[in-house]
């Protein structure tokens, strides 16, 4: 038997294509060894779902990164304008923490919106060392044209998904997230 077109079969199950360099998960159903040897020892017939999940996430930062590109922004500068919409007002840790990215990356992100006057910066009233990040309306308009970007790509993710199938994946990985947290 041969390996090579199993591995084909469960990239594309994994939701890749040829293009990308995905390896199969280490539990595929593939043998080690070579073809028609003594050694091989069958694996797994099903993909983990963390490596599932890991292709997915991926997969979605590679096409959120080339949809978001021609209206420059990069996936970082999108999810810190969503924290912000979604949260208000925020201290750079507390964005970057909210964001998952470093705080010296999240000064990055904050110093290119502020020159883009995606946000305003101001002093926290409590705390005179913090620094509140808030969105201004050209940030908001920037974050609406990047929702597009986002609603098209999630509406091909779910192609020949049913409402409910949709509604009951997240439900699980909103479930998956809060069993992880710390």
């Amino acid at each position: 038997m041969s390996v090579v077109p199993q591995k084909k079969k469960l990239t594309a199950a994994a939701g890749a294509n040829e293009n990308d360099s995905v390896a199969p998960a280490p539990d595929t159903d593939a043998f080690e060894g070579t073809s028609g040897s003594a050694e091989a020892r069958p694996r797994r017939a099903k993909l983990r779902l963390t490596y599932v999940i890991a292709s997915l996430d991926r997969l979605l930062r590679r096409h959120m990164s080339e949809a978001l590109a021609p209206l420059g922004l990069t996936l970082a500068q999108f999810t810190a304008l969503s924290v912000l919409d979604a949260r208000g007002k925020l201290s750079n840790a507390q964005l970057a923490q909210r964001s998952f990215i470093t705080p010296q990356s999240a000064n990055e992100v904050v110093s290119l919106m502020a020159a883009r006057q995606w946000i305003t910066r101001e002093p926290d009233p409590n705390h005179g060392r913090i620094v509140l990040l808030q969105l201004t309306d050209e940030g908001r308009r920037v974050l609406a044209q990047c929702e597009a970007v986002a609603k098209e790509i999630d509406t091909r993710m779910r192609a020949d998904v049913s409402r409910e199938d949709a509604a009951a994946v997240q439900r699980h990985l909103e479930m998956f997230v809060r069993n992880l947290r710390d």
